[in-house]
């Protein structure tokens, strides 16, 4: 019989226990399991939360990078696992298992060994720590596909032909801008990127990542815990390469034969060294999940480009000198036509309205952007269609939680509720491997979840695991020092 998420969530909470802190010492008379644990934890680390985001440093194999993972950032992955069976089980109507089963079954078979040991690593790392609640490979490979599963649940219904039980569309997250040339202060590279998704999972999506591989390029990255790769996204590499995205709304499409989405970004991070590596990368295996308007930049050749990754359709645009923006709308004619059911004209659609508000302030702010305006661009109220201030669902720091529009009668697809956290870099940065990054809102409102809970009943699901998210001051990471 299926259990409700309710249920399920009840089973993962009994008994649960609190974790002990992290730590990688052993004991005077270490057992061969602690020599062990020992040896995949050598030069790994995680430095106390600053600010709201917690920084790690993962180095060595796949499987030694994904076992650090899963020890020093076991107490989070446990609470992030419990966020996403919640919200996936809930928001596709299907039971826990049916994505484990996928996981296995679907994704497995096309996932290269180099991933497979990091995640079976991140399994092995939560196991040695101890955790209240006994996860497998196929809970970490669900995690990690928590982004396309919407999608997969839409083609899989209508395969077996079942009445959708997927979300309407493709929930739009999600602002970013990357420009150079003459319009930024310096003519080099500058990039942004503020992450919209309920605040239940946003709340954690607060690690940073330092990842040393044995193969590839380092990497600095956002990102939940217990994931391989960026996932909302904003990643850079040791090869000068930057990367962040926003998804394309209205997007139905999902070839399941194909290789996860998640394995081609963290490859295509992992291994780039052009922006042509980037999109070949991407293209190579595309199943149209966590479909995305990709913005990359290599900043050693002060180049961008702009790589929409349709199922069906593929466009790679790039400049020396100019901007792309990416707030959901897609762009090819032929991909609105054949993949979405994007209106373009309806100014009131939020992606619209965000992607005029770009396109003014690129122009007000030709020949002057840098890292303080990208900032300040993140915190930015103004709505287009009403032309004033007014924090809400069409404003780049998005807060659809305040939207008037949200009065119980409309539900904004996931339950989506705003920006929950935000980067910028600029090409002086990325030599330097380092980002700036604010947790929470950047206009610097912070989120009570008693008050949301109270204007908003419909997300009562939620409370179980719901929490405040304060907004943090921007603050600089970077990569750590030999």
């Amino acid at each position: 019989m299926r259990q409700s998420p309710l249920i399920l969530l009840a089973l993962l909470l009994t008994g649960a226990a609190s974790f002990s802190s992290s730590s990688s010492s052993s004991s005077p008379s270490a057992s061969p399991q602690a020599n062990t644990r020992d040896a995949e934890l050598k030069n790994a680390f995680r430095r106390p939360p600053k600010n709201g985001w917690t920084f790690v440093h993962l180095e060595g194999t796949p499987h030694e990078i994904g076992f650090q993972n899963g020890y020093l950032l076991a107490p989070e992955i446990e609470d992030t696992l419990k966020v996403t069976i919640l919200e996936v089980t809930h928001d596709n109507k299907k039971d826990w298992q049916f994505f484990r089963d996928a996981a296995q079954n679907m994704m497995w078979p096309h996932i290269e060994q180099e991933y497979r040991d990091e995640m079976q690593g991140i399994v092995d790392g939560l196991t040695a720590h101890g955790t209240s609640t006994k996860f497998d490979l196929w809970d970490v490979v669900a995690l990690n596909a928590a982004e396309e599963w919407e999608y997969y649940v839409k083609e899989y219904d209508e395969a077996h032909g079942n009445k959708s039980t997927a979300s309407a569309q493709v929930a739009e997250h999600c602002s970013a801008f990357v420009a150079t040339g003459s319009y930024t202060k310096d003519g080099k590279v500058v990039i942004a990127h503020n992450d919209w998704t309920q605040y239940l999972d946003g709340e954690r999506w607060t690690i940073i990542y330092d990842i040393v591989p044995a193969r590839g390029k380092r990497l600095l990255m956002d990102g939940l815990p217990g994931i391989i790769h960026s996932a909302d996204d904003f990643v850079m590499n040791s090869a000068g390469i930057v990367i962040t995205e926003t998804t394309i709304g209205h997007f139905s499409g999902y070839a399941e034969t194909a290789i996860p989405e998640f394995v081609r970004a963290r490859k295509a991070a992992q291994y780039s060294t052009s922006i042509d590596d980037f999109t070949r990368i991407m293209k190579d295996g595309n199943n149209g999940g966590y479909a995305n308007t990709w913005l990359v930049a290599d900043t050693g050749k002060n180049e961008i480009g702009r790589l929409e990754l349709g199922l069906k359709n593929v466009t790679l645009e790039r400049k020396s000198d100019g901007y792309f923006v990416g707030s959901n709308f897609p762009i090819n004619e032929k991909l609105i036509r054949e993949e979405t059911d994007f209106d373009p004209h309806d100014m009131s659609e939020s992606s619209n309205a965000r992607h005029l508000r770009w396109d003014q302030l690129m122009a007000e702010n030709k020949g002057k952007i840098d890292v303080a305006a990208a900032e300040r661009f993140l915190a930015d109220h103004f709505d287009t269609y009403e032309n004033k201030e007014d924090a809400d669902e069409r404003t780049l720091d998005g807060h659809i939680d305040l939207s008037p529009r949200g009065d119980g009668t409309w539900q904004p697809p996931f339950g989506m509720a705003g920006t929950v956290q935000n980067k910028v870099a600029d090409s002086h940065m990325v030599a330097e491997m380092s980002l700036a990054a604010a947790a929470g809102h950047a206009c610097g409102m912070d989120f009570k979840a008693a008050d949301h809970l109270r204007a908003h009943p419909e997300f009562a699901w939620q409370s179980g695991l719901q929490r405040d998210m304060k907004a943090g001051a921007w603050t600089t990471f970077s990569v750590a020092q030999p």
